[in-house]
């Protein structure tokens, strides 16, 4: 994990802002560009929502199920398997 040495402080309504340094490094530039957020112990892990498909990380041609996304190749594939 690379440090950045920036410090910002939360607002009184828990909010912060994400340095533009950081943006720019994440390709946030966007308005409506989206993060995912992680947890790990005491750290918080931000980084760049990309929709994928679970199983191959394709990003195209993909259909939600369940609040996943899964490409339609890979649906023709679980097809494949259940009919076997």
């Amino acid at each position: 994990m690379k440090a950045t040495g920036i410090v910002r402080k939360f607002d009184e309504n828990g909010r912060f802002v994400l340095p533009m340094e950081v943006r720019r490094m994440l390709d946030l530039d966007m308005p409506g560009d989206a993060v995912e957020v992680y947890l790990d112990g005491e750290s918080v892990i931000l980084k760049k929502y990309n929709p994928a498909c679970v199983f191959c990380g394709e990003a195209a041609d993909l259909v939600a199920y369940k609040d996943k996304r899964i490409c339609r190749k890979c649906i023709q594939k679980l097809n494949v398997l259940a009919e076997d």
